[in-house]
């Protein structure tokens, strides 16, 4: 049994909080149609143009907000202090997992927006930075996590 370090769990869910108010923001307002959308709308930073492309749905269907939410929501889950604790290694592999795929979705993402659209949303850029230190976090908790006498 592995023991996290102690800044692993405060570090961690600070940022899924945060990743979840952005992605949050990013939900709501692609239910509203970005009615109240609070970027440029205009050149190469274009929030609207990015948030209503084709590529802000998988399949044409599942809206990009909707999983970034939910992939911070169950990555809060994860990193919730006795989650940390336990030093169970199935849920110390679904977190990184987890990371993981949050990191290779954004990097799609970037793609998308940067060869895709032709423009850049600075709230999904907020998204991709807080996945990317998520990963980070978790990944250098990870590797400096403790043996622990049972």
């Amino acid at each position: 049994m592995l023991r996290a370090p102690r800044w692993a769990a405060p570090v961690s869910l600070t940022i899924t909080f945060l990743g979840i108010c952005v992605a949050a923001y990013l939900t709501y307002e692609h239910y509203t149609s970005s009615t109240s959308l609070v970027c440029s709308d205009t050149g190469k930073v274009n929030c609207l143009k990015v948030t209503t492309s084709s590529y802000s749905k998988i399949f044409g269907v599942i809206p990009v907000a909707d999983l970034g939410l939910a992939f911070f929501l169950g990555m809060t889950v994860l990193c919730l202090p006795v989650m940390w604790r336990s030093g169970n290694e199935l849920i110390s592999r679904a977190r990184l997992g987890g990371c993981i795929v949050g990191l290779i979705s954004v990097l799609y993402l970037i793609w998308a927006e940067v060869f895709g659209v032709d423009a850049i949303c600075l709230w999904c850029t907020g998204v991709h930075v807080l996945t990317f230190l998520l990963f980070i976090t978790v990944a250098l908790a990870s590797a400096f996590a403790e043996p622990v006498d049972e």
